[in-house]
């Protein structure tokens, strides 16, 4: 027993202590001269996930360096920014990397030689598909910021000039078209699939308006008094001047809304509150959940009418996704309570395996679309 026990503390002293971790940096071409390149990581040592808080230091002027202490058991995962997560490296062209990951039972030194900034790889290669307009800075009454609006116009729009085209909204607009002003690097890809379902035959031709968040994101997207501000936006600003200057359908059978997360909340509030504005909506993995599933309980509270309105619903089920499934599944089971037929008024979806990111908002657009706006065989 003493010899066990002896050998027991042998293992568990070897086990304990410290490790360094050296990461060394050759900055990439392209480079902007101004750049701090941080490190941000799973760690209080790598900002716990900040990606401007950890700085490198330059060792010469195309390397640089960080070196930090770990304990023997700590297993670190990392990613190398130039202090935004829209300006990571890329050791692969076009694709942004995985964590790093290093398990820290020995010193540790790592040498990454990464291709191109994503930042400057995207703008450089990638932009958006098709005719797009750019409003920025636009005022809006009650809230706090200004809203840049990107307006994405069909394949025919400048050649056949009689035709009108339904409207879809959408919220988080950083993240629908452009990677490198999107979350993570991710976008939703609404320009390449919108052309290439339109262009199929799968979905009418459509204008897709996407809204930039602000910092106020969260009480915009909510039932309150910024949320309410932000739908007049919406509704009595933004909609009469894109009626104004572009060919649209305004009724409002061929108005939409979308958004996921947050913004499929929001985007049930605006069918919800304004049906005589907005008459479909597609919600994305909602948080309906909010403030004790507060609007789901006023649906199933609801006396009225029916509302002349069309609902898209869906929800994966991985990570945050099986916590928001609840959310799902009340408010399903509320519209069709009320008289809302499944699969012509209101579909439900969920994607197996899915977790709550950008790239599975892209890749259930066509599903989202294609209820919204699919065109009969």
């Amino acid at each position: 027993m003493k010899t066990v026990s002896f050998f027991a503390s042998f293992l568990l002293l070897l086990s304990c202590g410290k490790s360094d971790l050296t990461v060394r940096l050759v900055v990439p071409p392209g480079t902007p001269d101004s750049s701090v390149i941080c490190i941000a990581g799973n760690h209080p040592a790598l900002g716990s996930w900040d990606p401007g808080k950890i700085t490198l230091n330059p060792e010469s002027d195309s390397v640089w360096v960080f070196t930090g202490s770990f304990e023997k058991t700590d297993t670190v995962e990392f990613k190398i920014t130039r202090g935004n997560w829209n300006r990571q490296i890329m050791m692969v062209p076009g694709i942004l990397p995985g964590n790093t990951t290093v398990l820290m039972n020995e010193d540790r030194e790592i040498t990454l030689r990464p291709v191109a900034w994503s930042d400057v790889w995207f703008s450089e290669h990638q932009g958006i598909t098709g005719l797009s307009e750019k409003i920025s800075g636009l005022a809006a009454a009650g809230l706090n910021f200004p809203k840049d609006i990107v307006v994405w116009l069909p394949p025919s729009y400048k050649t056949d000039i009689k035709k009108r085209y339904p409207v879809l909204y959408l919220h988080d607009g950083q993240n629908v078209f452009d990677p490198s002003t999107s979350f993570n690097g991710t976008e939703w890809r609404a320009d390449e699939t919108a052309d290439s379902l339109i262009r199929a035959g799968k979905i009418e031709e459509l204008i897709l308006v996407a809204i930039s968040n602000s910092a106020d994101r969260t009480p915009e997207y909510s039932d309150t008094d910024l949320g309410n501000a932000y739908l007049d936006f919406v509704a009595g600003h933004l909609k009469p001047m894109i009626d104004k200057r572009y060919r649209t359908r305004p009724d409002p059978a061929n108005t939409a809304v979308m958004g996921s997360s947050m913004g499929g909340l929001a985007s049930f509030l605006f069918v919800w509150k304004r049906p005589d504005v907005f008459g479909k909506a597609a919600c994305l993995s909602s948080a309906f959940l909010i403030d004790d599933y507060k609007i789901v309980k006023e649906v199933e509270s609801w006396e009225g009418e029916k509302k002349q309105i069309r609902v898209y619903l869906d929800d994966g089920t991985a990570g945050l996704e099986e916590k928001l499934r609840p959310g799902y599944d009340r408010m399903l089971t509320a519209l069709i309570s009320k008289g809302f037929q499944d699969s012509t008024d209101v579909l439900g979806f969920i994607d197996e395996g899915a977790e709550h990111n950008e790239a599975a908002w892209a890749k259930r657009l066509p599903v989202s679309l294609g209820f919204l706006f699919g065109r009969k065989p």
